[in-house]
């Protein structure tokens, strides 16, 4: 049996065109739900790799549910579906398939049989329970590259805790850091903590794709939310270990690191990155401050930290009679690292945004048109794109299944046992 079906002939199956990029001819299978591991996917899936993504059917009757990965119903709905869908699983091939049923866990081992790499966001244990460990997975395949991603990974006394991307943030320590100093530690606004785990995990399978070119052979790559927080805490620890200081949260400025921080206009605030040694003395003279600019105690950043104060009063009184744009203007005038804050109307109505491809317009069925993120990073040679959208459930179930040799009888039966959609 051909687990998957070659480009063109899924692009047959689909109408949709064939993938391209640097991970043309990658074939993924994706498990779990909702955000670590269907971003590793997604990102994959951006520059060409083959993915199929596995969600429950739909279920009638008592406990009845709507099947499929919650984010189809997470935060705005148009349709009925999210449109955060349209970004997480676009690319993507969904094959909706009951796990608790031995055929369907049948149809992930032949899957996983002829697959590159297998992502799976379950709690520690889960794949196990289901007669579908990793080792297992890779005995049988052992090209197979397997990504794990849970809040404290495969090992440790909390490998069995549940475990969230808010909870990564906290117990990696970003939540200590963030907010204003004596309040309640804030959160970043969107799922940062799921987000850094899946980059990690992205990593993690093409340093271990890269290795299987010299060994022929897979291997499992771990990754725990709050240890892909903790490895963007620059320098919290060894500060800690070599000084005893334990960082607090710093508002808008960056401690230790002076002037760098947020200043009041007239009708918003401008950020300006004026730590440089050089770009300080710019800045100083863009403000009329040559004195501070000239300043021998000011020449050097630990000078600047001992009296950020004075620094930022100083700055923040010549924002304060100017309008962002004002402001702007001089500080680019002088080349000094400054901006606005952006909303999400800011970036929609932004020139380099669009110039950069970052603003993405999709046809919907309606009729209308929605604006999904561009690709990131950008490669000059073999670039990756948005070449299918986000699947309906089970929307390429019998595809996949015929693909793999069942024919259309078998396939319904499969469906009538309820182990596909």
């Amino acid at each position: 049996m051909a687990a998957f079906q070659s480009s063109a002939q899924a692009d047959r199956e689909s109408g949709t065109p064939t993938p391209f990029g640097p991970l043309a001819g990658l074939k993924v299978v994706e498990m779990g739900q909702l955000i670590a591991g269907p971003f590793a996917a997604k990102t994959l899936a951006d520059f060409g790799a083959e993915v199929i993504k596995i969600e429950p059917p739909a279920k009638s009757g008592p406990g009845a549910t709507a099947g499929g990965d919650p984010l189809r119903v997470w935060r705005l709905l148009k349709d009925g579906t999210s449109v955060w869908w349209q970004v997480q699983s676009r690319n993507k091939r969904s094959l909706a398939l009951d796990l608790r049923t031995p055929q369907a866990r049948d149809i992930v081992r032949a899957l996983a049989a002829e697959a590159d790499v297998l992502i799976e966001n379950f709690r520690p244990g889960a794949m196990e329970a289901w007669g579908l460990a990793p080792a297992d997975l890779v005995a049988a395949n052992p090209r197979l590259v397997v990504l794990r991603v849970s809040g404290y990974g495969q090992t440790g006394p909390y490998r069995d805790k549940p475990g969230f991307g808010l909870l990564g943030e906290a117990m990696g320590g970003m939540r200590h850091i963030t907010g204003e100093p004596g309040k309640v530690p804030v959160r970043v606004g969107v799922s940062l903590g799921d987000t850094l785990a899946a980059l990690h995990g992205v990593i993690g399978i093409l340093m271990a794709l890269q290795e299987r070119h010299r060994s022929g052979q897979g291997q499992v790559v771990d990754v725990a939310l709050y240890e892909a927080v903790f490895n963007c805490m620059e320098s919290l620890l060894p500060e800690y270990s070599a000084f005893g200081a334990v960082r607090g949260p710093g508002g808008s400025a960056l401690p230790g690191i002076a002037p760098s921080n947020a200043y009041p206009c007239t009708d918003g605030y401008v950020l300006i990155g004026g730590n440089g040694d050089g770009i300080f003395k710019r800045l100083m003279s863009a403000i009329g401050r040559d004195e501070l600019g000239q300043d021998p105690a000011l020449a050097d950043n630990a000078g600047r930290v001992a009296r950020v104060s004075e620094l930022d009063e100083a700055i923040g009184q010549w924002t304060a009679v100017r309008t962002v744009d004002q402001a702007l203007a001089a500080l680019d005038a002088a080349q000094v690292p400054a901006g606005r804050i952006f909303t999400v109307a800011d970036i929609a109505a932004d020139p380099h945004y669009a110039a950069r491809g970052m603003l993405l317009p999709r046809p919907q069925a309606d009729g209308s048109t929605l604006l999904v993120p561009g690709i990131v990073p950008k490669l000059s040679r073999t670039p990756g794109g948005h070449h299918r959208d986000a699947p309906s459930l089970g929307q390429d179930t019998d595809a996949v299944l015929a693909g793999m040799g069942l024919t259309t009888a078998q396939i319904a039966e499969l469906r009538a046992k309820g182990v596909v959609q």
